[in-house]
């Protein structure tokens, strides 16, 4: 078992981030203050800064404070900002030109536009990224109240999020699927024990989403749980997404003609409208020139960058995928962002977030393919984008390239190698899959040779075995650490119960 930290951090679990409301308030305006309703979230944090997430009831001020020390003493605000409608009331903040390597506490504060009145603050904490060298340690998973598994409150709800909270990690990577809207939640499902999983219910996930507002929802339902609560606090996030914050195997032209749950038919419209709602319920930084981007690196000092990509938005439909020409995957913009931050990239560890696996083959129906992997044989369809990267890697001489991704429900380690692969024009590297954190477990999955993938490692449910109940134990996050001393990157494959599954040590290579 590895050592866990306890640190300031921990305070937070009796404290304000546990006191937060789960929905509006029965009292009437006049009677009430205004709230913040879902608790508080940082997230992309840099050396000199981070973005903060807050939701308030109504129309208010939101007010950040930050400070070095718990106390908040000596605070500095920021500039106000207002929010209201367009946003659900949701807002984010930048906090700019703070101290590298720092434990940064802020607090929250939400005033009513109509007469000032103030919420009660809520406090949060993050640590800036380091400029010189210090150890690293991070978490990373996906997959969030998935199939049909919601926050059961009998059985403590997302316990995952726990267990992570306990490991203090410096920042946490969600590698897609942070809701599912395509997955309503019933109010009972009966369990093979016989015993009854009891979801909390919103008007949200009652249906598939199609609205603006329930798309919003969607973020919003996850945040009622107080292990997430408590987990968004305490420690910043990456967010990246992939199908189920739209529905399961979407691709940006598809029409829904055969699926009865959705009056609104057109992928363009639903992806639009739930881009919205991501940025606007998560912590991401977002740019002028693309809005909705969710593609971008986050530097971390001079040990790792972490390069987040999107292999959702750019993709062409899902087919065989076995085009000889290939089919669009990450897109030419993203390719040449992809190539130009890692070839500039000075950090000895490059980690590729990457919202699907590259050789677990993933249908979509009887015939198509949802994932790059497409059977054993030469690069085809989509794994030309995948080939792309893998042989650019080799060619510009990048080293320490490690991928990071969660997606099918289930824990494994793959080692890739050309030895074994019939593309092979690219250096041996790791691939690290870790989830669910709190959905529906299933697995294994069929793998293909175009890349050569080596299984070292895979836990996942026995043959004939699926969407097994968070409750039963095999819910999973990975752990990094990355030493100041020695550049050594440690990978541990974790289970909801704390347990170390599978580790392995990874040296750096020098240039």
């Amino acid at each position: 078992m590895p050592s866990i930290r306890f640190t300031r951090r921990q305070s937070l679990l009796g404290g304000a981030a546990l006191g937060v409301t789960l929905a509006a308030p029965s009292l009437s305006r006049a009677q009430s203050r205004p709230l913040i309703t879902h608790g508080v979230m940082s997230g992309d944090v840099a050396h000199d800064g981070a973005v903060i997430w807050a939701r308030a009831d109504r129309e208010a001020k939101m007010l950040v404070e930050w400070s070095t020390t718990e106390a908040m003493t000596e605070a500095r605000a920021v500039p106000a900002l207002a929010v209201g409608t367009p946003t659900d009331f949701s807002g984010k903040l930048a906090l700019e030109g703070l101290p590298s390597d720092q434990d940064i506490f802020y607090r929250v504060t939400m005033t009513d536009l109509a007469d000032g009145t103030a919420s009660e603050p809520v406090q949060g904490q993050f640590r800036t990224a380091p400029m010189g060298n210090r150890d690293i340690s991070f978490v990373w998973s996906g997959d969030t109240a998935g199939q049909g598994w919601g926050i059961d409150e009998d059985r403590g709800g997302m316990t995952t999020y726990g267990t992570m909270l306990r490991h203090a990690p410096d920042f946490f990577l969600h590698s897609g699927d942070t809701v599912y809207a395509d997955g309503p939640l019933k109010e009972e499902v009966e369990l093979a024990d016989g015993t009854l999983w009891k979801n909390v219910m919103t008007d949200a996930k009652r249906k598939v989403a199609e609205t603006l507002d329930e798309f919003r929802g969607q973020h919003l339902y996850n945040y009622m749980d107080r292990n997430v609560r408590a987990f968004n606090a305490a420690v910043p996030m990456i967010a990246q997404w992939d199908d189920h914050e739209v529905t399961n195997n979407w691709y940006p032209n598809e029409m829904l003609t055969a699926d009865d749950r959705y009056t609104v038919k057109s992928m363009q419209t639903l992806s639009s409208r739930a881009a919205r709602a991501f940025h606007e319920m998560m912590p991401t930084r977002q740019t002028l020139a693309e809005p909705m981007r969710v593609y971008r690196k986050v530097s971390y000092g001079p040990l790792l960058d972490i390069f987040v990509i999107d292999m959702r938005s750019y993709r062409g439909d899902n087919t065989t995928n076995t085009e000889a020409e290939g089919t669009p995957f990450i897109g030419p913009e993203q390719l040449a962002w992809l190539k130009r931050e890692m070839i500039n990239s000075t950090a000895t560890w490059k980690v590729i977030a990457a919202d699907m696996p590259i050789g677990m083959m993933v249908r979509d129906g009887a015939e198509a393919m949802e994932n790059g992997a497409n059977g054993d044989g030469p690069v085809l369809g989509r794994e030309k984008d995948i080939a792309a990267v893998l042989s650019f890697i080799k060619t510009a001489g990048i080293l320490n390239t490690v991928w990071l991704t969660a997606d099918v429900h289930y824990t494994a380690a793959h080692h890739y190698s050309p030895e074994r692969a019939v593309f092979q024009e690219f250096e041996p590297f790791w691939e690290f899959v870790s989830g669910p954190l709190h959905a529906g477990t299933f697995g294994p999955s069929d793998y293909d040779n175009t890349f050569g993938p080596e299984v070292r490692y895979a836990k996942h449910p026995e043959e004939g075995q699926a969407n097994l109940p968070p409750s039963d134990g095999l819910q999973f996050f990975g752990k990094v650490d990355i030493s100041a001393d020695t550049g050594v990157m440690t990978v541990r494959l974790m289970d909801s119960a704390d347990s170390e599954l599978w580790s392995v040590e990874l040296e750096p290579k020098r240039a």
